[in-house]
């Protein structure tokens, strides 16, 4: 008998499933944007000496924050998410796990993160994310239920990581935090509107109200995608003279054809394909114009 064949006993495997589970709920797909726009957000703060300890605890106390968060929102969204394809086999509507352990494991990431950061990195960095973690679970998470306006609201506790790291780095928030943080917020509703039509009939399944009812073309969405695509490049582009001038409008312009280009053809044909398409378009874009942002840094 081999010693791997050994090792894998039923009380392992159980192990493994648990341990992946709990992976599962903190959302690690989401979290690893939410690093990559908190880790731009320290650097791009910066200044004189780069603190790599300080990156590192500012991510860690983070990530255990956006855990809690994703898992606490999961917890409260058991029920509908049974109700769905794409959520029935999580680990809280499938049954393997309780909703007592979620609850638990969630609150215990959330508080630990925020005096995470308190301790070792500054008080406004965990005051950051605390409010993105209850702007979160009491405002976007109910109002999936209650209205398509949900998603405007919800953009602000997902641009938050930007200036969590950037207060993280410097203490405090400037213009320059808040315009990263426009772009984060602009960003999401490209990403997340094209998600809400490739799963349009699941939502409208669960009850979710992630679209407007009057909208069943979805003409007004496509169009929606459009718009704020536009005042997203837009956005990427006003300060070219402080940062590289012709070189660095040239790149964003670049970064936001692109991403311009899969909103106009989900625009003009509608479909999952055409959504699923707009959806890594938008993936690539973020870090693409964060490393621009990040190589004309000054």
């Amino acid at each position: 008998m081999s010693t791997a064949h050994i090792l894998e006993t039923p009380q392992n495997s159980q192990l493994k499933t648990k341990l992946l589970d709990y992976v599962t709920l903190t959302k690690p797909e989401v979290n690893l944007l939410i690093l990559m726009t908190t880790s731009a957000g320290y650097y791009l703060a910066s200044k004189g000496t780069f603190h790599v300890l300080g990156l590192i605890n500012t991510l860690v106390g983070t990530l255990l924050v956006a855990s809690g968060t994703a898992t606490i929102n999961q917890w409260m969204e058991r029920v509908w998410d049974g109700q769905m394809r794409r959520t029935a086999n999580r680990p809280l509507p499938s049954g393997r796990m309780s909703s007592v352990e979620a609850l638990v494991f969630g609150l215990l990431c959330s508080i630990a993160g925020g005096v995470y950061l308190a301790v070792l990195v500054n008080p406004l960095s965990s005051l950051l994310a605390i409010s993105t973690l209850l702007s979160y679970l009491l405002i976007y998470t109910p109002l999936k239920r209650v209205t398509p306006l949900c998603t405007l609201l919800g953009a602000i506790p997902g641009a938050m990581p930007t200036l969590i790291g950037w207060a993280g780095s410097s203490g405090h928030i400037d213009g320059q935090a808040w315009f990263l943080f426009a772009i984060l917020f602009l960003w999401q509703f490209p990403h997340f509107l094209a998600i809400a039509l490739m799963y349009r009939d699941d939502y409208a399944q669960a009850g979710y109200r992630m679209l407007p009812k009057f909208d069943l073309d979805s003409k007004f969405t496509r169009a929606e995608i459009v718009g704020f695509t536009i005042v997203l490049i837009v956005t990427t582009m006003l300060p070219t003279v402080a940062r590289g001038g012709a070189f660095y409008m040239v790149a964003m312009v670049l970064a936001g054809a692109f991403l311009l280009y899969h909103s106009l053809k989900l625009a003009k044909a509608s479909s999952k394909v055409m959504a699923s398409r707009l959806l890594h378009a938008s993936v690539i874009y973020l870090p693409v114009v964060l490393g621009i942002m990040i190589a004309w840094k000054r």
